[in-house]
């Protein structure tokens, strides 16, 4: 087995050293792990100023296992994937930021699940736990040993993160859309997409160590949904095109329409006919002008936070 790593890093030099430490004792520690599994990390630079490639190149020249960098003009990150995901040879391929590490155990929880999984044609990758640095699981284990991340999320009612490792053949089929040349795409609307032919399993093991900051997202959400609301809207527009909901829970359904709104707001992009299931319909008919009032209020508070900071 060959599994190949996509790290998109920017100006995180300094914490480079600890995913690679994480890679290396993974490789060296366990039998199995020796004998059956090979690496590919490939480091795509979006346009750091820092050292970082003078720290790849060390790694390169210590030669332990393969390492690709690459570098373009900061894009983001989504871009940065799309960039060298041509370049993974391995028969998985897995998504890791530059400052999370892989745990003890994971290429070895990956082999065994691979090993188990390796001869479906139904599915597009494993899905594990992510933990925080104090080892506690980023959100909750799974109630289902298959299932897709759309209903994961809307209907199993995750909250937290996972790590999916990805089957190379299926995920090299795939990209992160990117709209008005925004630099920031939701992850998820890749998954819906891959969702609609196949499916995931589902192994309540960690195999990433994350430095996880609850508000983290929550604190930027404003400035993220004013930069970035042309593939916000195409997501939300996705999932009321493709789903009419059955399963999902009314604030789930609540939370899609409102932002739904909100991003046509955004965009002056409106298309109601699109939208699957009269039940969706009716919530949109209702939530509309109350809608449209609270987007207007948040596009004049968000101007007005630019201005002051400005």
């Amino acid at each position: 087995m060959k599994l190949s790593i996509i790290t998109p890093t920017y100006n995180r030099a300094n914490m480079l050293g600890n995913l690679y430490k994480s890679i290396v004792k993974n490789l060296e520690q366990d039998e199995e792990v020796r004998q059956n599994v090979q690496t590919q990390w490939l480091v795509i630079d979006d346009g750091s100023t820092d050292n970082t490639e003078e720290v790849i190149n060390q790694y390169i020249h210590e030669n332990v296992f393969e390492i690709q960098y690459h570098k373009q003009e900061n894009q983001g990150k989504m871009a940065a994937i799309n960039h060298v995901i041509h370049y993974a040879n391995g028969d998985l391929i897995v998504e890791c930021d530059s400052d999370d590490i892989f745990s003890d155990t994971a290429f070895y929880d990956i082999l065994q699940a691979y090993n188990e999984a390796k001869k479906r044609d139904d599915l597009y990758g494993l899905c594990f736990l992510k933990y925080d640095i104090e080892g506690n699981n980023i959100g909750n284990t799974f109630q289902k040993e298959e299932t897709t991340m759309f209903d994961l999320y809307f209907k199993e009612q995750e909250t937290g993160e996972k790590a999916i490792v990805f089957f190379a053949n299926i995920r090299k089929q795939y990209h992160y859309k990117i709209e008005n040349h925004e630099k920031f795409s939701t992850e998820a609307r890749m998954y819906h997409e891959m969702d609609l032919k196949y499916k995931m399993k589902c192994i309540n093991k960690p195999i990433m160590i994350c430095d996880y900051k609850k508000d983290g997202y929550t604190k930027n959400i404003q400035k993220i949904f004013k930069e970035n609301p042309y593939g916000h809207f195409q997501y939300f527009k996705e999932i009321l095109e493709q789903h009419d909901m059955v399963g999902v829970p009314l604030r789930k359904r609540l939370y899609v329409i409102k932002h739904y709104i909100l991003f046509s707001y955004l965009t002056k992009q409106y298309h109601i006919k699109d939208i699957k299931g009269f039940k969706n319909k009716m919530l949109y008919s209702i939530l509309l002008i109350p809608g449209l009032v609270k987007s207007y209020q948040f596009k004049n508070k968000v101007e007005s936070i630019d201005k002051i900071c400005t």
